[in-house]
């Protein structure tokens, strides 16, 4: 449901995404996300959902951020891929927990990961970039 074309609007509100993106607390947790997380199998996904791991508290912010950045896209509140030209990063943290997905969701959320799972199969764009941190992921695992 992404709207037809960006517009004014739609730029105010991609600055917006980056200023949250820059606040300390949030860059370290993406930060965290991005060189820490690399989950090889199902359990050590899962563990990252255990109040006491060292990343949960990452895991918990940048999750939900980019849940809720992707859900603006989805109800057409931002155009999807112009936000995705500069937004892709949560589908970097997608491609990370894909394999595992149904776990996660079974031990988590029935929800969890479905806005950045809809922008990795709504556009072009967003299949592209999807692709592109699948081939990173295992490329990182050695896969």
């Amino acid at each position: 449901m992404s709207k037809h074309a960006p517009d004014h609007h739609d730029a105010d509100i991609v600055l917006k995404f980056y200023d949250l993106r820059r606040e300390p607390v949030m860059r370290e947790s993406r930060d965290a996300m991005v060189r820490e997380f690399w989950p090889r199998n199902e359990a050590e996904c899962l563990a990252v959902l255990a109040w006491d791991h060292p990343l949960n508290r990452a895991y918990r912010q940048v999750a939900s951020y980019w849940e809720m950045v992707y859900g603006m896209a989805k109800y057409g509140v931002v155009h999807t891929d112009f936000l995705l030209e500069s937004n892709g990063e949560g589908l970097f943290l997608y491609a990370k927990v894909e394999p595992y997905l149904a776990a996660l969701r079974k031990a988590s959320s029935p929800r969890a990961f479905e806005k950045a799972e809809w922008v990795a199969n709504s556009s072009e764009l967003g299949q592209r970039l999807v692709e592109m941190f699948r081939q990173r992921v295992k490329k990182q695992l050695g896969q």
